[in-house]
């Protein structure tokens, strides 16, 4: 499935971003934790996940990991928007992780939203992440291999993983289909949203091999493809 969503279309989304989910990501902004994009437009790009995933299920997950959040995006907005979904917030750093963590309990949140602070490659790896979730949402986390090789072991079979993708980037060229296949993995959907940004769909079709995730960092040091 392709899908474009147009500007006229998404201002019921923006909708569903609430004042508190805003000043949340200002406070991650000014602590440099977003980049250099204004505000509203990662907002914008962080509904797009939400869009895709809609559009590909028709309905919202009921678990997700955020992988590689950083300051909390795409999570923190897909959190505001899900409110019955379960969410990890999952990053190395800990400067971001302890923020995110202080956000979550102020926003009373914390019963379904977890901030874990790892290695994707370590979390993949624990009984209570391993194939667990029915949804892995990626911001800049990595080139496709390593992206697709740290999320499989966290996806239960079944469930989908959204990756943004670079502007103009072609994802039949970057995902290929052999490789993800050793991760039980396979491209489905590729959407975009508001002309500008870019999703590309894996669905998980069977467990993820044992062998998966190599140790840390060797994902993106041998990638798989």
């Amino acid at each position: 499935m392709e899908g474009t969503r147009s500007g006229s279309q998404a201002g019921e989304l923006r909708l569903r971003v609430p004042p508190s989910a805003k000043a949340q990501l200002q406070r991650s902004a000014d602590l440099d934790f977003l980049g250099t994009m204004p505000i509203d437009d990662q907002i914008d790009h962080a509904l797009g996940f939400v869009w895709t995933v809609e559009e590909e299920s028709g309905d919202s997950p009921r678990s997700v990991v955020d992988l590689g959040t950083g300051g909390g995006l795409p999570g923190l907005v897909l959190i505001a928007c899900w409110p019955d979904a379960s969410f990890v917030l999952m990053d190395a750093n800990q400067r971001r992780t302890d923020f995110l963590a202080e956000e979550i309990v102020q926003s009373g949140e914390g019963d379904r939203v977890s901030v874990v602070r790892a290695r994707a490659e370590e979390a993949g790896r624990a009984h209570e992440l391993r194939e667990h979730a029915d949804l892995i949402v990626a911001r800049s986390f990595g080139a496709p291999a390593t992206t697709a090789e740290c999320a499989s072991p966290l996806l239960a079979v079944g469930g989908r993983a959204v990756v943004s993708e670079p502007p103009g980037e072609e994802g039949a060229q970057r995902w290929d289909p052999e490789g993800l296949a050793r991760l039980g993995l396979e491209r489905c959907g590729r959407h975009r949203y508001l002309d500008r940004f870019g999703y590309q769909v894996l669905l998980k079709v069977e467990p993820c091999q044992d062998r998966y995730p190599r140790r840390v960092g060797v994902p993106a040091k041998r990638p798989l493809f």
